[in-house]
């Protein structure tokens, strides 16, 4: 799935989809997934061997080893993994709304350059940016409070 661009999937979403935001759903959700997915499985790949057996040898199985070991030693990876999610996510939605959109701030940036109209191009790519700031702090807002023992690691 991720030798395709996301963008590419674009047409197909619209035909299966219509203009409406379930096409939209789609395209971000194929160019979030991946990131996602292979951020998470490589932060639980890379967990110490020694770390694992220490665990077991201590008892820990099933579930708890899952929520006591599994998840804090893969907790930066996986938080890698969704701001690569959320940055992609952020510009297939712009880019989904410049090529099929009825409204959104893709459209609107569309119809501005139709109208030869620069402010409010400029108007809407300043709230993209501030919609995707906010999203990215908001998301190490989430990092900092999830991983509490990463003092060093400010909240972005």
């Amino acid at each position: 799935m991720r030798p395709i661009p996301p963008l590419a999937w674009i047409p197909l979403a619209i035909v299966w989809l219509g203009l409406d935001d379930g096409s939209k759903i789609l395209v971000i959700f194929v160019a979030a997934f991946v990131p996602s997915v292979i951020n998470s499985y490589t932060g639980v790949r890379n967990i110490e061997t020694p770390m694992m057996e220490a665990a077991q040898m201590l008892g820990v199985k099933g579930w708890r080893l899952v929520r006591e070991v599994l998840v804090p030693g893969s907790l930066p990876m996986i938080f890698t993994g969704l701001r690569l999610s959320l940055q992609a996510s952020w510009t297939t939605l712009v880019a989904a709304e410049l090529i099929g959109a009825l409204y959104g701030l893709g459209s609107i940036l569309n119809q501005a350059a139709q109208d030869i109209y620069p402010a409010m191009i400029l108007v809407a790519m300043v709230c993209v940016g501030v919609c995707g700031a906010s999203t990215t702090w908001l998301l190490g807002q989430v990092e900092a409070r999830a991983m509490p023992w990463r003092k060093g690691r400010v909240a972005e």
